[in-house]
C-alpha cells in the first residue's frame, strides 16, 4: 500500500521588495512521501519568488510532466506561468516554452553548479530554445538549512531585495543570494 502525502502548512508574510509586493499568505502544500524538505522548499521559495494571484502548487513528484506550479490566466484554462523547480530536464523546459502558448516559463534549481550544467547543456544545443525561460537557483548550505525545519506548520517571513532571499523562520534568520542564469 502506498503512503499518502503528508500535508504541510506555511503561514507566509512575503515581501518583494523589487515588485512593490507584500502579502500574507496561507499555503497548504502536499508532500510526496518520496519528496525531500529541500525540494519542498524549493517548491516553496518559486512560489513566492514568482507569486501570482492564481499561482498554485502542482502534483509535484507524484506526476513528473506536470509543472511543479502553474498560474492559469484569466480564462481559467490556459496557463499563464509554469514553474519547474529542483533539476529540470532541459528538454522539459524547451516544451514548456514551445507549447506554452505564450506563458512565462520559470525553473528554481537546487544549486548553482546544477543550473550551470543545465545552462552547458542548452549552450551546447540550441540555446534560444530557452532564452525565454527565467532561469535561477538557490544555494546549497541555503537550501540545507531550510529543510531542516520539518515542521508540519511553520510562520515566515520571506523578503526578497535585488534577487536576495531574506527568511525569518521561527526566530531564526537565513538568507541567500538567487544567483540567475540565462543561456546566452
Amino acid at each position: 500500500m502506498a503512503l499518502p502525502s503528508t500535508l504541510h502548512h506555511f503561514d507566509v508574510a512575503l515581501a518583494h521588495v523589487d515588485r512593490g509586493l507584500e502579502r500574507t499568505l496561507a499555503l497548504k502544500v502536499a508532500r510526496h512521501p518520496s519528496e525531500t524538505m529541500e525540494r519542498l522548499w524549493l517548491r516553496l521559495l518559486a512560489h513566492c519568488w514568482l507569486w501570482e494571484e492564481s499561482l498554485a502548487f502542482g502534483p509535484g513528484i507524484s506526476d513528473p510532466d506536470a509543472p511543479d506550479l502553474v498560474a492559469l490566466g484569466p480564462d481559467g484554462s490556459t496557463p499563464a506561468l509554469i514553474v519547474r523547480v529542483g533539476r529540470p530536464e532541459l528538454g522539459r523546459i524547451e516544451r514548456d516554452v514551445a507549447r506554452g502558448g505564450g506563458a512565462r516559463v520559470a525553473a528554481l534549481f537546487d544549486s548553482p553548479r546544477r543550473l550551470e550544467a543545465f545552462l552547458a547543456e542548452a549552450r551546447a544545443g540550441r540555446p534560444e530554445r530557452i532564452a525565454r525561460a527565467e532561469l535561477a537557483a538557490v544555494s546549497e548550505p541555503f537550501l540545507r538549512a531550510l529543510g531542516s525545519h520539518d515542521g508540519r506548520r511553520q510562520r515566515l517571513s520571506v523578503t526578497i531585495v535585488a534577487d536576495h532571499l531574506y527568511l525569518d523562520l521561527g526566530g531564526e534568520t537565513l538568507d541567500g543570494p538567487l544567483q540567475r542564469g540565462s543561456p546566452g
